[in-house]
């Protein structure tokens, strides 16, 4: 298993070894075969850094409920699974593009800026209530194309796999 500080020589820093990242959804995932990708990827990262996906339960009788009442209601689930010095990033269209490369670079970034749990945060169907986007830090889009919610949580784990690789300067990724 490798560690953080075997990453690249500019971490050296023992705030590494306690920081995690941490993927928060809405609803678990029912497509066997991106649950499948996603418990791979999952895998392949243990050996870089602590990663968990937690995962809230889709809301109860939510088709009684309109947009603006489901978005209000998920924010509060959301809002719940948050600890106390989080790092919040919403996984948002309206968010930073970046490449892998500079994914990977604002990963190096965080890695050595935040003390305990960077959070990236995938909202429900409708996006985030008012009071999770005024606890989130910074918003990143992973494409402006639209990805059902289940898809884009392969996408996220298999870019923060690349990511991993290309700090590690493994042959992963090619440019």
């Amino acid at each position: 298993m490798k560690f953080l500080n075997d990453l690249l020589p500019l971490q050296h820093d023992t705030n590494l070894l306690l920081m995690k990242i941490a993927l928060i959804v809405i609803g678990k995932t029912d497509a066997a075969y991106f649950a499948e990708g996603i418990n791979e990827y999952k895998c392949r990262l243990s050996h870089y850094i602590p990663f968990t996906m937690e995962v809230i339960s889709d809301i109860k009788n939510a088709k009684s409920l309109n947009e603006s009442q489901q978005k209000e209601k998920e924010g509060e689930q959301i809002l719940k699974a948050l600890l106390p010095g989080d790092y919040v990033v919403l996984l948002d269209e309206g968010g930073k593009e970046f490449t892998s490369m500079q994914f990977a670079s604002y990963l190096e970034k965080k890695m050595q800026n935040v003390p305990k749990r960077l959070v990236f945060i995938i909202g429900g169907p409708y996006g985030f209530s008012e009071a999770v986007y005024k606890t989130a830090s910074e918003k990143v889009s992973l494409s402006k194309m639209t990805f059902s919610h289940q898809m884009i949580r392969l996408i996220f784990v298999e870019q923060l796999y690349r990511a991993m690789t290309i700090l590690n300067h493994e042959p992963y990724h090619h440019e």
